[in-house]
């Protein structure tokens, strides 16, 4: 016994979806590419929650080499990327350099991404 195929038109135009809200420009898009990479990295991820859990969510460089578990030239490189990123900020006292989680750059990156 045949069945009856269905047949789909194909040459339709598209299926009339509207958007709700303006999409990400091409240079927001890149902008938050650049942004999540900075976070797409695990030892990254690591330092910036060690930021977060410190007291006053604020660490010395000298306080994040260890629980990392790289080199310290290796977690300053990984500092710059998330201050460069706008996660983190980095005041000087002597020698060493502290590092404060910056709230607005995960709100940033939040609000890009929030469903309407």
């Amino acid at each position: 016994m045949a069945t009856a195929l269905e047949i789909t038109d194909v040459s339709a135009a598209t299926c009339g979806t509207s958007l709700v809200r303006e999409p990400l420009s091409t240079a927001d898009a890149e902008q938050l590419a650049a942004t999540l990479k900075a976070l797409a990295d695990p030892t990254r991820l690591r330092l910036l929650s060690i930021v977060a859990a410190s007291e006053g969510q604020e660490a010395c460089v000298c306080d994040l080499t260890e629980p990392s578990g790289v080199s310290q030239p290796t977690v300053s490189h990984h500092l710059k990327v998330l201050t460069d990123a706008g996660f983190l900020s980095r005041s000087k006292r002597g020698t060493w350099a502290y590092y404060r989680l910056e709230p607005a750059g995960l709100e940033r990156v939040a609000q890009l991404v929030a469903l309407p």
